[in-house]
C-alpha cells in the first residue's frame, strides 16, 4: 500500500491509499492556519475552514499568470503591485483564504498579512482541467461577495490562445457585470491602462 508523510501543523500524518491526514477532515480556524509555516500553506486553499488542495499547475499556466503580473506591475504605477501565488483572507470564521493566480493589491499593504479584499483591486484566475466550475462560478461570486472591484478570467483554448473575459463589479448587486473580451491579446483602459501580449505563450 503506498504510504505517504504530510506535514502539518498538528504534526506529521501517515497517509495510506485510503486514509488521508486528519487535518484534512476538521476544520481549520485562522488562529491555527497563521501558525502554519509557508511551506505547510503552499499549494491549498481554505474554504469554510476546510482545506482543498490544488493540483500543481502547468508552466503554461504559470507562464501566463507571471507575463500578466509583470505587465499589471508595470502598468498600475506606484500605488498598486501585482504578485502572484499568495493567499486573499476572504473571512476569519469560518476560515476562507483563497489564492488567485495573479492579485493588484495597494502597495501601502505589502507587508499586511493577511491580504483582505479591501487591500485589492483585481484577481485573476487561470482556468486549468479541474479547477473550471471553481473558477467560472464559485470564485466569481466569492470575489464579488467581498466587494473586489475587478476579476478577469483566463481561459487555454485548444487552440493554444488564451482567452480573457473581464469583470468589473456592480457594488449594489455584489455581482460582475460582462467587461471586455481578449483573444490573445490584452489592451485594456481599466482599472488602469494595460497593454500585453499572451498569445505567444
Amino acid at each position: 500500500m503506498l504510504d505517504l508523510t504530510v506535514t502539518a501543523g498538528r504534526g506529521r500524518y501517515a497517509m495510506g491509499a485510503e486514509m488521508a491526514p486528519a487535518w484534512m477532515h476538521s476544520q481549520i480556524s485562522a488562529e491555527e492556519y497563521d501558525s502554519w509555516s509557508e511551506e505547510q500553506c503552499a499549494g491549498i486553499e481554505i474554504v469554510d475552514g476546510m482545506v482543498v488542495v490544488s493540483p500543481s499547475a502547468s508552466k503554461r499556466h504559470n507562464r501566463l499568470a507571471r507575463i500578466l503580473a509583470n505587465a499589471l506591475d508595470d502598468a498600475a504605477g506606484p500605488d498598486w503591485n501585482a504578485d502572484t501565488d499568495f493567499d486573499v483572507r476572504l473571512q476569519d470564521a469560518p476560515l476562507t483564504n483563497r489564492r488567485p493566480d495573479v492579485a493588484v493589491y495597494r502597495a501601502d499593504t505589502l507587508d499586511v498579512t493577511p491580504t483582505r479584499p479591501e487591500h485589492l483591486l483585481l484577481v485573476v484566475e487561470v482556468v486549468s482541467p479541474g479547477s473550471e466550475t471553481t473558477d467560472r462560478v464559485v470564485k466569481v461570486s466569492q470575489y464579488a461577495e467581498y466587494g473586489i472591484p475587478f476579476y478577469w478570467r483566463i481561459e487555454q483554448a485548444a487552440t493554444g490562445i488564451p482567452i480573457i473575459y473581464t469583470y468589473v463589479l456592480d457594488p449594489a448587486m455584489k455581482a460582475y457585470r460582462d467587461g471586455e473580451m481578449y483573444t490573445g491579446a490584452i489592451k485594456a483602459s481599466v482599472p488602469f491602462p494595460v497593454a500585453v501580449d499572451l498569445s505567444a505563450v
